[in-house]
């Protein structure tokens, strides 16, 4: 096979990598993340302590992200540090914040900024939190004061992080904090984090009308186990709606999807709320009907048995590694949205200690992000979770992401293999036939080989 089969991305495309503050920045002692630490939830039995260190030392990894020839770097601001007190906010924080800002912009790297990502200050949680719709103002305050301080150094925000999954871990599954397992007060947050975006969204738009402004949701596929069983149908389809689906149809209407819009108010002025849309994307679950399971909907999730998987959590499986579900996921928000936005995969990533499985995985994955691309979905980036490893969640540092290893003892960074090959993809702004035989020769004939009728590559 030649060597001018390449998959060419549109000039301009965004690449880069994905980070949370929490997760990377260490000392964060202020918010609800750590009070749960405290509390004995981490699975590991490990502490974040300095994570990454990246409030001291992040432009170490920026450089990093750089010599990756990265273009692009998605992070999120501290809400507990800027906000420590209710109504006092600490200048010396931002401060640090613009410095950041500036060393991304002196590297030539787009900063993406997100608002936020699960954390929240301790005081605001003593208040109710997002459980409470009259607590959104609070939020509102706090993205008003950031974005008039950072805004001429910073244009595209991510207003919220995934709040499909901080509602339901947190308040139906009971994983995360506060820990609650109340379906209907899962629902209200959802909700009041849908209304959050909206509101955060025009108070942006005033402050800086040629922002990039959006959300990211968290898209799962829930398969049925046996496709011609109605009830395994059934199941997956309640699973998929009420956690995939219904927040991106708030966030497009702001009504809900039945029956949730039969007990939630609808949020105003929610069209057009949003200049793109964010999309992260992992894995899909299986599913089969279980009379003996009401709480889950009469379900039971699981991955499929034979599968290329993720290496597996603590609390739960990272699932399936199933490139195609991306191009699922890119084409449903297409035709439910109308296309009306371009789209950002804002994270997608794998969890993968040895790197045995993150090359391939990637570039199955990036291959089908372009078919997706040639099919007319307009995608204009791709962050990758994450650039070095951090303190992921209740897995504290069992769970390894990054295309960097990072001793959390020691701090040492040692690159793994999947980010050279990231870094020749980035530079290249394609997937090159000689990059697919160098990392993943077992992948080229799926990519490059095997066409369809109308010419194009098949499902990797």
């Amino acid at each position: 096979m030649s060597q001018q089969h390449v998959l060419r991305f549109p000039e301009g495309f965004l690449w880069g990598t994905a980070s949370a503050a929490y997760q990377c920045e260490g000392g964060n002692t202020n918010n609800q993340w750590y009070r749960w630490e405290q509390e004995g939830h981490i699975l590991s039995g490990d502490t974040c302590g300095q994570a990454a260190s990246w409030w001291e030392y992040a432009e170490h990894d920026f450089l990093l992200a750089e010599q990756m020839e990265n273009n692009a770097l998605r992070f999120s601001l501290e809400w507990s540090r800027i906000e420590p007190v209710e109504g006092q906010w600490d200048d010396a924080v931002l401060e640090r914040y613009r410095a950041m800002l500036l060393d991304l912009r002196r590297l030539h790297l787009v900063p993406v900024v997100t608002l936020h990502h699960f954390t929240d200050p301790l005081w605001f949680t003593e208040r109710g939190g997002f459980a409470h719709e009259e607590n959104v103002r609070f939020f509102i305050r706090f993205v008003h004061h950031v974005v008039a301080t950072l805004k001429d150094i910073c244009s595209f925000w991510i207003t919220l992080n995934e709040p499909n999954v901080y509602a339901f871990q947190g308040y139906l599954l009971g994983v995360f904090p506060p820990g609650e397992k109340d379906v209907v007060r899962t629902f209200q947050v959802l909700r009041n984090l849908m209304q959050a975006h909206v509101e955060a969204f025009y108070a942006i738009r005033s402050m800086q009308p040629q922002a990039q402004i959006g959300y990211c949701l968290h898209y799962r596929l829930f398969d049925p186990a046996n496709p011609l069983s109605p009830l395994d149908r059934s199941a997956a389809s309640v699973h998929e709606r009420m956690f995939t689906w219904s927040a991106l149809q708030a966030g497009e209407t702001g009504r809900f999807t039945f029956p949730a819009n039969q007990v939630l108010a609808p949020i105003p002025h929610a069209a057009g709320a949003r200049d793109y849309h964010g999309v992260n994307y992992y894995t899909r679950e299986m599913v089969r009907f279980d009379p003996r399971r009401p709480a889950e909907a009469f379900a039971r999730r699981f991955v499929r048995p034979g599968s290329v998987r993720n290496d597996d959590g603590l609390s739960d499986s990272f699932g399936e590694i199933y490139p195609w579900g991306l191009y699922r996921v890119l084409k449903a928000i297409y035709q439910r949205t109308r296309g009306n936005k371009p789209l950002y995969i804002t994270e997608n990533g794998f969890n993968d200690h040895q790197d045995d499985r993150r090359p391939a995985a990637l570039l199955a994955h990036l291959a089908i992000l372009h078919r997706a691309i040639q099919d007319g979905i307009p995608v204009r980036g791709y962050f990758h979770w994450t650039l070095v490893d951090n303190f992921e969640w209740n897995d504290g540092w069992y769970a390894r992401f990054g295309l960097i290893e990072l001793d959390p003892v020691t701090q040492r960074r040692t690159p793994r293999r999947s980010a050279s090959m990231f870094g020749e993809i980035c530079q290249a702004n394609a997937i090159t036939e000689s990059i697919v035989e160098r990392y993943a020769p077992e992948l080229v004939q799926s990519i490059f080989g095997t066409t369809d009728t109308h010419g194009r590559q098949l499902p990797v």
